[in-house]
């Protein structure tokens, strides 16, 4: 994990938007094939992390292991890095990007997980020596970049129901915690284009931008996220 990923993490959920070809067709009069899920052409939404300043209103669980059992998963007593993907995942309720908190699926009372911080945004895990009993699931947050680590001694993506059953938070194709439909719509969009069935089977794949949208959504929907949140 690294400790340090500089001024990005203190931006709220900001829209990049780098516009290649698309954008030069444009000035020439073009134009460009939508793509499914709504982004356009060849034009990339890249979200950033939120602002640590900002409430957390569904905040990581204070039993991480017990969660992450019930989760299927099998703590550690440090970070097992034979497989070792990220995932990203945004949270946006009628327009307002939500913080998906740090330490999730981490103890962050054992005095061998280390605390970091970086602009005054805290980070947790580089676990040098290994805990004294389990303190680390294979799937976890480091921060609050929405950034979803899997490290693991087992080839296998984890799936974002996992992550939602470490969190506490309620998710299903109709609700995202107590928002759900029909008094609020929700939506999910895996590398911007909306998935259709049970989002809690959705794998955590390496690079995979994965956007819970409750109610009105944002100005744009994201469909990959800056690699340099890793």
């Amino acid at each position: 994990m690294k400790s340090k990923r500089g001024a990005r993490r203190r931006a709220h959920i900001s829209i990049v938007v780098a516009i290649g070809l698309a954008v030069a067709l444009a000035a020439c009069g073009g134009s460009s094939k939508p793509r499914s899920g709504g982004s356009a052409g060849s034009v990339t939404i890249t979200a950033t992390a939120p602002s640590a300043s900002d409430p957390t209103p569904y905040p990581a669980p204070s039993d991480p292991m017990v969660l992450a059992a019930k989760a299927g998963l099998v703590p550690e007593d440090a970070e097992q890095l034979q497989y070792h993907v990220h995932s990203h995942l945004d949270v946006f309720v009628d327009g307002k990007p939500i913080i998906v908190p740090a330490a999730l699926g981490i103890d962050i009372t054992n005095p061998a997980v280390h605390t970091f911080t970086s602009d005054g945004v805290k980070s947790y895990g580089g676990i040098a020596v290994p805990c004294d009993k389990a303190c680390i699931s294979p799937l976890h947050t480091h921060d609050i970049s929405g950034v979803l680590h899997t490290e693991s001694a087992t080839h296998k993506d984890n799936t974002l129901g996992q992550l939602f059953i470490e969190w506490n938070v309620r998710l299903t194709s109709t609700c995202f915690a107590n928002d759900c439909a029909p008094a609020k719509s929700v939506a999910i969009y895996v590398g911007g284009t909306k998935f259709v069935g049970d989002p809690t089977t959705i794998p955590l794949k390496n690079l995979e931008e994965i956007a819970i949208v409750v109610g009105t959504p944002p100005a744009q929907i994201p469909n990959s996220f800056d690699p340099a949140l890793i």
